[in-house]
């Protein structure tokens, strides 16, 4: 019983400085960064190459699910509303529910299954098969050649993707409502229009700058660390995605909270 518990103290100590050294590691890779985004030189065309990776090719997978989740919002708030006879305050909550927390949050976690992986796919390649270690020899710093570019693309562009899937969530909350729902189409986008405020399209925006931000971040920390050939490529990548997904609930909650404090 007693070598049971010291174990378990022992396997829990592991963790613990495991965590923390990881989490330093982590933390002076980010500002390592940082630093290099204000350095020469900026490398334009491979920054330009993964904003239209990580913006332009991520479009249908965020307009798919943005437009869905604003048709599910309406049908599911029309449901409750309606036994209150408040069938006006759908196009209402569609619009925060989408704009303020279901456009950034879930663009975010299609971004780091799609664009998170391959990153860390393509920067873990390099490592096992010493490109990066090709580029010190060119004289070349690989942070500010591989890493910058993406988290400069990711940062940018997310916001973007955002904006467009807040304009298709509502779109797809307006189909349902006036489709299923025979909402008069003139009142709904009325409503609509009039509910809007600044702060709901801001906070999104400036909490999917923040996911970008995590995504590349992650993505190129898991790659860039990774070892142990094919195999660590692939424990790279999975970590990758796990981790950007927990970050990005964590920070939207912390977010929210900055934005919405009661």
């Amino acid at each position: 019983m007693i070598n049971k518990f010291f174990s378990f103290i022992n396997a829990l100590g592991r963790f613990v400085i495991s965590f923390f050294r990881a989490s330093g590691d982590l933390i002076l890779f980010t500002a390592q960064t940082l630093l290099c985004i204000f350095k020469l030189p900026f490398y334009i065309g491979e920054t330009i190459r993964m904003s239209i990776e990580i913006g332009f090719y991520s479009l249908p997978v965020v307009a798919l699910t943005t437009v869905f989740s604003g048709m599910v919002i309406a049908i599911q708030t029309y449901e409750a509303v309606s036994k209150f006879s408040a069938e006006g305050a759908v196009s209402m909550v569609v619009l925060v529910a989408v704009t303020r927390e279901l456009a950034p949050v879930m663009a975010a976690l299609m971004v780091a299954g799609r664009i998170g992986a391959a990153m860390a796919a393509e920067i873990g390649t390099m490592r096992v098969t010493e490109q990066i270690d090709a580029l010190f020899t060119l004289r070349t710093n690989p942070v500010q050649y591989l890493i910058v570019p993406r988290v400069v693309a990711g940062t940018l562009m997310m916001p973007l993707l955002v904006l467009v899937g807040d304009v298709i969530g509502i779109c797809g909350g307006y189909l349902v409502g006036v489709t299923k729902m025979d909402f008069n189409a003139t009142t709904y986008l009325v409503n609509t229009w009039n509910t809007l405020k600044a702060m709901d399209i801001i906070s999104g925006m400036t909490k999917a700058a923040v996911f970008g931000f995590i995504i590349a971040v992650l993505g190129c920390y898991h790659g860039f660390k990774s070892q142990g050939g094919a195999q660590g490529v692939g424990q790279a990548t999975t970590n990758a995605v796990v981790s950007s997904s927990i970050l990005i609930l964590i920070f939207n909650y912390l977010l929210t909270e900055l934005f919405f404090k009661m």
